[in-house]
């Protein structure tokens, strides 16, 4: 007799139930990205609004479909802030593009642990493929190949990329006897957060911030003065990270010179390339990254500037072996005879985490639907947009622009007073109807203009300009 108490499996949507579903829900992405346009660019509701929405507990027994479907326009778009809206100019752009979002969906379904080879050849293979793709694609160095002594990995974020970096340079030191407290991490002054927290997370006992020039780019005069400087006191430098497009300005240091004194050195040298390495798909842009081949590690993220959803940020090595030699424990359950023949690579060894998921397919699915001169033509549209917004400051005596621009980034004060730029900068934020970064510069307000949005047009550039016009 069978116990009508006993557990059973859970009921799933049927196949047809689920197809249903699906098709409601591809109808309401594309809906949305329809009418993005016409909503308010930053959520306009206040801290805790979400959650007074949310029932106190989770449900004892399952809800249809359709009201979680209807909850999306209930509690979730009026907490939404639009990264996809034409008129989003902060931060940097984290683009989606429709075969993205289709090759994540597919990913989601296969479900599948790529964490070695066996666990899913397909996820694997793409991944090295698409990457030495994208040394052409990018004018990388040959060596980086995962078919030469390099090779490249998709992380989620630049800042694993680097934390990445930091401790296989740590581990190397610590193997020649070095202790953790004594090494030293440098970086400029300009240089994303993620290098100092890196560097703690990785046991570093210090990170040393070097001083700029007008270019916003380091100095290498005052980078060999603190090698020396730290040499004297005892310290050990063991790490470099030069950056081409800092978060602030997109300043590019002197890569080649950094990576010269990293040579002579032996320091590990690391490029966050996070933003501005998708330029790099453009010729004209490549004069930027003079001197890769003098790296250690290159990172630089598909899911800001590529229509790539995130997340899929790229990690590159010259030399994979100390990579591996880092991160690879290998327990019983995860041996097997394709690992074992060192035939293929394992991803589970080129980065922290064990689990990963098929991040390849979007890539790839992206590249492949846009094509590189797809690729290069939004850049280089973005980059004309930038350039465009630049001349219109600089006609305009109330204005004046604060860094280059190499890419497509514009960073500008109001010349009457920082209360001036303050109140721009909150004045246009105000309005709902684009949305940019307030920063600051040598210890004054700034207003950064961030063009990369992949549904970005002129007319949406022209309105911003009318805004600034009417608010300034």
């Amino acid at each position: 007799m069978t116990n009508q108490n006993a557990s059973q499996p859970p009921e799933h949507l049927s196949p047809e139930e689920f197809r249903r579903h699906g098709y409601a829900l591809i109808d309401w992405i594309a809906d949305y990205w329809q009418r993005v346009e016409e909503l308010p660019v930053m959520s306009q509701i206040q801290p805790g609004a979400i959650r007074e929405l949310l029932p106190p507990s989770a449900p004892e027994h399952g809800e249809p479909f359709e009201r979680l479907i209807e909850d999306l326009d209930a509690i979730v778009m009026p907490g939404v802030s639009h990264w996809q809206s034409p008129s989003w100019f902060a931060y940097f752009p984290a683009n989606s593009s429709p075969p993205s979002v289709l090759a994540e969906l597919v990913s989601a379904g296969l479900g599948v642990q790529g964490m070695l080879w066996s666990t899913s050849p397909a996820a694997t293979e793409i991944e090295s493929h698409v990457l030495d793709w994208l040394i052409d694609l990018l004018d990388l160095p040959e060596s980086w190949r995962t078919t030469e002594q390099g090779g490249g990995v998709l992380q989620m974020s630049a800042s694993d990329s680097t934390h990445t970096a930091l401790v296989v340079a740590r581990h190397q030191a610590a193997n020649l006897g070095i202790r953790p407290e004594s090494m030293v991490a440098y970086a400029s002054t300009q240089t994303h957060s993620s290098i100092q927290k890196g560097a703690t997370v990785a046991g570093y006992g210090h990170v040393r911030l070097i001083d700029v020039d007008d270019q916003q780019a380091m100095r290498i005069d005052a980078l060999e003065a603190a090698l020396d400087e730290d040499r004297a006191g005892g310290l050990t430098p063991i790490f470099v990270a030069a950056t081409i497009g800092t978060t602030g300005t997109t300043g590019v240091d002197p890569l080649r010179a950094i990576g010269e004194v990293c040579r002579k050195e032996k320091l590990w040298l690391h490029v966050d390339a996070a933003y501005a390495g998708t330029a790099m798909l453009c010729p004209e842009f490549r004069h930027h990254q003079d001197g890769l081949e003098l790296a250690d590690s290159y990172t630089f993220n598909p899911h800001k500037w590529m229509m790539v959803n995130f997340d899929c940020s790229v990690f590159y090595v010259a030399d994979r072996a100390p990579l591996i030699e880092c991160l690879s424990i290998l327990p019983p359950y995860l041996k097997n005879e394709a690992s074992e023949s060192g035939a293929v690579i394992d991803y589970r060894d080129w980065h922290v985490p064990l689990g990963r998921r098929f991040r390849a397919l979007k890539l790839w699915w992206v590249i492949r639907s846009y094509g590189a001169e797809g690729l290069r033509s939004m850049v280089r549209y973005h980059v004309e947009l930038a350039d465009q917004l630049a001349a219109r400051l600089e006609a305009d005596s109330r204005f004046e622009l604060v860094a280059p621009h190499p890419f497509a980034l514009v960073c500008f004060r109001c010349t009457e007073s920082d209360e001036a730029t303050n109140r721009l900068a909150d004045a246009v934020n105000e309005s709902g109807k684009v949305y940019w970064t307030a920063s600051e510069l040598d210890g004054r307000p700034m207003i950064r203009v961030s063009v990369g949005q992949s549904r970005t047009e002129q007319r949406h550039l022209d309105a911003l300009w009318s805004l600034i016009d009417e608010l300034a």
